[in-house]
């Protein structure tokens, strides 16, 4: 692959609105502004990086994004919505991909007057981003961490520096060569710091890290390689030791080389730090940083899959097992669609664990269930469904365990801490554990009195905190609004309203969203609506597409004058019905899905219409349209017909 380097003039700039637009009462507000850039398509076989020089004036956002022939909906690969006195270097990597793409960049100035969003630079190269040889003037996007008194700088290009010993860089072996070296000769306290950040991985990546360096002769400072996630958390992956000093007098002037096994199934930066404690700490030299997919050391273990601890037991326990010390066990269950009791949280009518002391022979029970082995060193992020019922002390009903292998010690990493009403919710958990350890869910009954039932559902695991999870391209929850959806303001008579919570009219309406069951959800308020009225919701316009598409969501029809729920696919002023559901379905949540294929713009409508009471609410959570077949469904066809 060749490297695509786009040198935009000046600049290509997108600007908000004006001061005369805000200007004067009763103006009209200034519609939203996007610049868009479309690359060319690509083709690429090898891993490549992408760096984008920009700048945030004032307000704004500026996104990167992956678009793909057969995919509806483009993946997001960066973005930003800080601003900046100056310009800006971000980097993304690309991976390696036998689909040909095209990379766009969308820019949306802010409201307020003066702002823009600007690119300056758009460089395509092979090769991961963490690589760098420090031969441009971009340094690859790397950052030097400020600090007023020790800092990174650029050393070689024919450039004599203060008291150097470092006579030629690693790449070219000359002194026009260009590395990047730090000096104590400014430092003023105890544990001067300075830190070289690369930029910040926007792809999982895991395999083998290698750099040269070098040390002066005074042995003054402390060199270190970390990773920090986007929280700010470092782990340490080197340090310059003890084991090699003795080399050090003998090598200097020589670059040494340094090859460190790197896992990073998350968003790091690599950080490289010296610390020193005088102005003595001497001087440390870097250059020539490279990434192979390979791992140093063919000792080191692959890269574990997290997904090897998710089950929506739906096929039984999959790599969980019961504990039955204390003679008592989780029990797989199924409850079919009924207006009475709320069924499991995957589809609404396949399999939950339940662990149920009522039914049990004794008072009192401890019901354990042990996932499968997790590797040590990583951080990682648990999500799990569970519904309490007839608990007086919800402490005990449901809690979550870190069993460390080596050791045998027990860590509480969560708690129930509030009842759930009979309704699934979420529970979200990151921990990080330093040996390899297995999740324990235990559920703790005392007596009789106090114990109910306690169900689990859809447990999965992913690396990295939780709270930095975002939502996937053609996903929406309806937890920050409505993604894009909007209401149909010319053939309905009423908009679906965004809630939380119970709907207002009883016996009607769900208890609690899908997603979380303490989040938002849309439905349809039936009680000021007349019987047949309707309301509509419009996905935004979608691409045309030659492959099968799969729309999966969860719909809410409970009441005994519920009316009907349709989805179509809208295209070319007409609608064509993919889907239809009529009358009181369940309490719970079902699922649906539907696999079509349409080969030019349209798009979804979800409509809704009243039944013959006020008991008719009707609500849908958890949308999902991805490319691909769904599982065991037939596909609906809407091709492209010319009239002739």
């Amino acid at each position: 692959m060749h490297p695509i380097h786009l040198f935009l003039g000046r600049f290509v700039a997108v600007d908000g609105a004006t001061s005369d637009q805000e200007a004067g009462s009763g103006a009209e507000p200034p519609r939203e502004t996007t610049g868009v850039l479309q690359s060319p398509v690509l083709e690429h076989s090898e891993w490549s990086c992408l760096r984008l020089v920009y700048q945030i004036t004032g307000s704004g956002s500026l996104e990167v994004l992956k678009r793909t022939n057969g995919e509806s909906f483009d993946k997001p690969l960066w973005s930003s919505q800080e601003p900046s006195d100056s310009w800006v270097i971000s980097s993304m990597d690309l991976q390696n991909s036998t689909e040909p793409y095209r990379v766009v960049i969308e820019g949306k100035p802010g409201p307020t007057a003066g702002s823009s969003v600007a690119t300056f630079e758009i460089h395509i190269s092979p090769g991961y981003c963490l690589e760098c040889d420090f031969e441009e003037s971009h340094l690859c996007g790397y950052s030097n961490q400020w600090n007023a008194n020790v800092n990174w700088y650029v050393g070689g290009g024919g450039v004599q520096l203060l008291l150097n010993n470092i006579p030629n860089d690693h790449t070219y072996n000359n002194k026009t060569g260009h590395f990047m070296y730090v000096d104590s000769v400014y430092a003023e306290t105890f544990k001067e710091v300075a830190k070289l950040v690369t930029p910040m991985t926007t792809v999982p990546m895991s395999g083998c890290l290698s750099f040269q360096y070098q040390r002066s002769e005074e042995r003054g400072n402390l060199f270190s390689v970390f990773t920090r996630d986007r929280l700010g958390q470092y782990q340490e992956l080197w340090r310059a030791g003890q084991e090699n000093q003795d080399d050090w007098g003998e090598t200097v002037g020589e670059w040494i080389p340094v090859q460190l096994d790197l896992k990073a199934p998350y968003s790091i930066q690599v950080v490289f730090e010296v610390v020193f404690n005088s102005q003595r700490g001497g001087r440390v030299a870097l250059d020539d940083i490279s990434f192979s997919p390979d791992f140093c050391s063919t000792d080191t273990e692959p890269t574990f899959d997290p997904s090897t601890a998710n089950c929506d037991f739906e096929s039984g326990f999959c790599h969980y097992i019961q504990d039955e010390i204390l003679g008592s066990s989780w029990r797989r269950v199924s409850v079919k669609p009924n207006i009475f009791r709320n069924g499991d949280h995957t589809t609404g009518a396949g399999s939950f664990l339940l662990a149920h002391s009522r039914l049990g022979p004794r008072s009192g029970y401890v019901s354990r269930l042990v996932g499968p082995t997790l590797p040590g060193n990583m951080k990682y992020c648990l999500r799990f469904y569970f519904s309490l019922r007839g608990f007086n002390q919800t402490d005990q009903a449901l809690a979550v365990y870190l069993l460390q292998q080596q050791s045998g010690g027990k860590e509480k990493i969560w708690t129930q801490g509030e009842k759930s009403r009979g309704i699934w919710i979420a529970a979200d958990v990151t921990f990080q554990t330093s040996q390899p350890a297995k999740v324990v869910f235990v559920s703790t009954c005392r007596s009789f009195w106090d114990c109910g039932s306690v169900a689990l559902d859809d447990i999965s695991l992913s690396f990295g905190d939780c709270s930095l999870s975002s939502p996937l391209p053609g996903h929406c929850d309806f937890e920050a609004g409505l993604c894009g959806y909007i209401q149909d303001k010319l053939s309905d008579a009423g908009d679906w309203e965004w809630r939380r919570g119970n709907t207002p009219t009883s016996y009607t309406g769900p208890r609690g969203d899908h997603t979380t069951g303490l989040g938002y959800y849309l439905y349809m308020e039936a009680s000021p609506m007349l019987p047949s009225q309707n309301v509509r919701l419009l996905s935004r316009p979608l691409r045309g597409t030659r492959g099968p598409q799969c729309l999966r969501f969860f719909y809410h029809m409970y009441g005994s004058g519920t009316g009907q729920l349709r989805v179509h696919i809208h295209k070319d002023g007409e609608d064509g019905l993919l889907w239809q559901r009529s009358g009181e379905q369940s309490i719970a949540w079902l699922r649906a899905q539907v696999e079509y294929q349409c080969d030019r713009q349209h798009q979804i409508v979800f409509e809704a219409t009243r039944g013959s009471s006020v008991r008719s609410d009707i609500a849908i959570d958890d949308i999902i349209l991805e490319g691909g077949p769904c599982p065991g469904k037939q596909m609906i066809t809407f091709e492209n017909t010319t009239r002739s």
